[in-house]
């Protein structure tokens, strides 16, 4: 199917871009990561590279000519493919904007004007606003995992200031402007929407607090005044508590004014024991003893009520902010669950051959795959021979894919990440063992690249390692289906008419029953069922 390449938003402030050059012409291969062209942005001139293979069916920007981000660039797709539909629309679209081509330039006109004067604005300031960039092209908002640069620190242009969260992965952002690091205004751990302030870079000398009043940031100013203030006035209201207390206390007994002082609890040690072994908070407790200690019978007696056991339940808790990862999780499997049908199929095979099998493969030197290596081939290679599986669902149309990028589902701190094996039903067991050790390495250290956790078309959840037996995952759209692979158990199966210890596995298929119907989902388990019980078959 026929890919639309669109032009890319490749800076932080881009609106439009020029194609500098095409490196690729009509009819040429393009595999994954080809340059395709140079693109020039607001900021500098860029490579863009393919995410698609196939031919360069056509090109829709000459070079030398500019258009705004999102239009169409060019298409990719299989030779000799009828891409004329694609073309049509975007003829159509054309002729609307001639249709009103006077309104656009009315607006066209205006916009410019409001834009030269922000630049004389950020002129006279001397500062550029560095906003929150869209990394990927589902990014809502972004989190700041770590700054590399602090405020008062030099930026160059090209400089990486800062580390952040997407939905889909930690990715390093550089700065596009040199100067000296004004602002920072989202603090690390924190989040933010796209295109919100992420910093402020310009001239030394620069009124940092003219400058945010100057882009509607006057509540980080007023925000700061007002904690310079609160400190003040706690010391003049404990000042003021400290000289009533004493005055109210003069004729009372020392443990009565000690039990009044900052951070002292006035209490016997065996009501401190006692305390500490039901989990009693102190200074909840009203004590009964000479002066008001606390004793024994205090923390017999104590009843706690509603206020206090809603501040002990709160302070033995951890509230954990949601990371960019968990948010996108959550809303995407809810998206899933309510939204695509799911049934499920549940299947158990035998593996003793597969064991066999693993155990000679790993026997050569330099060599060593899992079973989920297995698992993932077998599944490519049946996903190949039933494309109902390998498909997606959309209004219109049914998707089946030609082309089978195996998704495998890998657990981190944030939950999970599903970096994708392009091609996967092409790939031998060596190489998808190394592919598979590599990204779950990187996504430990959320180093993951954006174009290496896009594009599957099938996923597989694999928690036999962790001893679960049997389970079933959510689908992770826009796939038709994933599969759940259990753990492997020794169980008395019948052989031949007999009873006898065997190794078996248990899988889950999950559809969508929008695209695949519970006779097409079990003809896929058949299929992987006899790469799994012989697993030479795999290799042939």
């Amino acid at each position: 199917m026929a890919e639309i390449i669109n032009m890319p938003r490749l800076s932080d402030t881009m609106e439009e871009g020029t194609v500098s050059s095409w490196l690729k012409k009509v009819g040429d291969q393009i595999n994954e990561g080809d340059i395709l062209a140079e693109i020039e942005t607001d900021k500098a001139t860029m490579e863009f590279e393919s995410f698609h293979s196939g031919e360069l069916l056509y090109i829709g920007v000459e070079a030398g000519k500019t258009v705004p981000v999102d239009s169409m660039l060019a298409i990719i797709g299989e030779k000799n493919e009828d891409i004329s539909s694609y073309i049509d629309k975007k003829g159509s679209k054309q002729k609307n904007n001639i249709a009103n081509s006077d309104n656009e330039k009315l607006e066209e006109n205006t916009q410019t004007e409001n834009k030269d004067r922000t630049l004389e604005k950020e002129v006279q300031n001397n500062f550029e606003i560095v906003k929150m960039p869209r990394l990927s092209d589902t990014m809502e908002e972004g989190t700041v995992s770590t700054w590399l640069k602090k405020v008062g620190d030099e930026v160059k242009e090209g400089d990486i200031i800062a580390e952040i969260e997407t939905d889909k992965a930690t990715m390093e952002f550089e700065s596009f402007h040199k100067g000296t690091l004004l602002h920072i205004g989202v603090e690390e751990g924190k989040s933010t929407p796209v295109d919100e302030v992420l910093a402020i870079i310009g001239d030394k000398n620069t009124n940092i607090e003219k400058a945010l009043k100057s882009i509607g940031q006057k509540d980080i100013i007023e925000e700061k005044e007002t904690k310079q203030e609160i400190p003040q006035q706690e010391n003049i209201s404990s000042k003021n508590s400290h000289n009533l207390n004493v005055d109210t206390t003069k004729n009372e007994s020392k443990n009565v004014l000690e039990n009044f002082q900052t951070d002292r609890i006035f209490a016997s040690p065996l009501a401190k024991k006692m305390a500490s072994q039901k989990g009693i908070m102190l200074n909840n407790l009203v004590g009964t003893g000479d002066g008001g200690r606390i004793i024994k019978r205090d923390i017999e007696n104590y009843m706690p009520s509603s206020d206090s056991s809603k501040k002990l339940e709160k302070e033995s808790s951890n509230q954990i902010q949601n990371s960019q990862i968990r948010k996108t999780i959550a809303k995407r499997l809810s998206d899933s669950k309510f939204s695509a049908p799911h049934y499920y199929l549940n299947v158990e095979f035998n593996v003793d051959n597969l064991i066999s099998f693993r155990e000679q493969y790993n026997s050569q030197p330099e060599t060593k795959i899992s079973f989920n290596d297995l698992i993932i081939k077998a599944s490519a290679l049946s996903l190949s021979m039933h494309p109902e599986i390998n498909s997606q669902w959309s209004e219109n149309e049914i998707t089946q894919h030609k082309h089978v990028h195996v998704g495998v589902a890998v657990a981190v701190e944030d939950g999970l990440v599903v970096p994708v094996l392009k091609f996967a039903n092409n790939l031998n067991l060596k190489q998808i063992g190394l592919k598979v050790k590599d990204f779950a390495s990187r996504a430990q250290e959320k180093k993951l690249l954006q174009n290496e956790i896009e594009g599957s078309t099938f996923t597989i959840s694999n928690l036999g390692m962790f001893g679960i037996e049997s389970f079933t995952s959510i689908i992770n759209q826009p796939n038709s289906a994933i599969l759940s692979v259990g753990s492997i158990i020794q169980k008395p199966v019948v052989k031949k008419d007999k009873i006898v210890v065997s190794n078996t596995m248990k899988i889950t298929l999950a559809c969508d029953h929008r695209t695949i119907d519970g006779a097409s989902g079990s003809k896929f388990l058949q299929t992987l069922r006899d790469f799994i019980e012989n697993p030479i078959k795999i290799l042939l």
